[in-house]
């Protein structure tokens, strides 16, 4: 199994460079045209020249805007009018009252389902002690 590794390992750089240029927005690409990067990483991928090639000089690659990488945006980026802390859902009282109201909802659902259930079983009570008479048959 040990034999596998370096081969796993260089299809794992050739997967990730590849998809990694595809990925790449054309302004963020270095020296030569992405197509051509793209061949490169494809061609000469089983020697792990291309995938290298790629990683070292195919990108720009440096600190992003703001100083921040991405994982703290996102940590820190807040949509729509969320301006104070981030509230966790058991201590947030609008999803607490959202899940209030579903279950009201559902609680409602629930009981006009046992009470049409309730009916049709004693419809079919009476069609079954009485007998199925004409004014009983549903068709006529």
């Amino acid at each position: 199994m040990s034999g596998y590794l370096p081969y796993l390992l260089v299809l794992a750089l050739w997967i990730y460079a590849f998809i990694d240029c595809l990925n790449t927005p054309e302004p963020e690409v270095r020296g030569l045209p992405k197509v051509i990067w793209v061949i490169i990483i494809l061609l000469f991928g089983e020697v792990l020249v291309g995938p290298i090639a790629w990683l070292v000089a195919g990108k720009q690659r440096g600190v992003p805007a703001g100083g921040s990488t991405p994982s703290e945006w996102h940590r820190n980026h807040r949509t729509g009018a969320e301006t104070g802390p981030w509230i966790a859902p058991d201590d947030n009282p609008e999803f607490l009252r959202s899940l209030r109201e579903e279950r009201k909802k559902d609680e409602s659902l629930l009981k006009d389902w046992e009470a049409d259930l309730r009916r049709r079983e004693d419809e079919l009570r009476r069609r079954e002690q009485g007998g199925a008479g004409p004014e009983d048959d549903p068709r006529a």
